[in-house]
């Protein structure tokens, strides 16, 4: 299926895919991609996004940066992602099929990656960083790894788990902006986003 979202005056088309994740109400991930969009707004440098789904975020998010590299793990989602990257003509926007534990061991060095082959890592110069990780939260690697990027965009579909994380990236991050959207009225569940700079 096919989903056209109104963001700041431009149509965005994603294609979604049968077991795949993506955001469920599209009226609040319009007011999500609009809020991240402003938080990046006069960002210098590269994104690095972890876990793009089917590229929700880094779609919209490529406007304000140079580059763009994104991990997602799922096959189908790399598929959806690479076709809504074309159906929107985003052309600053590599998607790299890895999880991120993957790519957080990719750029601490412990192992090499086939599937990244032919990507320059060393071209991208991402002060950055966007994560929508899983309810479970960033591990302790990913968090480390955040750490070392000066500005960090924090969406989370689990806010307890994000404050565990928040500990930890409050040591070297301080919070510039927050957020809470409701993707599912009248239930207790709550999106919520940091924009964190580092102090």
């Amino acid at each position: 299926m096919d989903e056209v979202l109104p963001v700041n005056g431009r149509n965005y088309v994603y294609r979604q895919v049968e077991n795949s994740f993506t955001q469920p109400n599209a009226t609040v991930n319009c007011k999500m991609l609009e809020w991240a969009i402003d938080c990046t707004q006069n960002s210098e440098g590269d994104l690095l996004e972890l876990y793009c789904g089917n590229g929700n975020f880094s779609i919209a998010l490529a406007q304000n940066f140079r580059k763009v590299l994104a991990t997602e793990i799922a096959k189908p989602s790399v598929a959806a992602a690479q076709f809504n990257i074309a159906e929107n003509k985003v052309d600053n926007l590599q998607i790299i099929r890895m999880s991120a534990e993957e790519f957080t061991q990719a750029m601490n060095g412990v192992r090499a990656f086939n599937r990244l082959k032919g990507i320059d890592l060393k071209s991208y110069e991402c002060n950055t960083i966007f994560v929508d990780p899983p309810r479970a939260g960033l591990d302790p690697d990913t968090v480390k790894l955040v750490q070392n990027y000066d500005r960090i965009l924090y969406i989370s579909c689990n806010p307890h788990t994000q404050c565990d994380n928040l500990v930890e990236l409050s040591k070297t991050h301080r919070i510039e902006k927050a957020a809470l959207f409701d993707q599912f009225p009248y239930t207790d569940h709550m999106e919520s986003g940091l924009w964190l700079i580092r102090k």
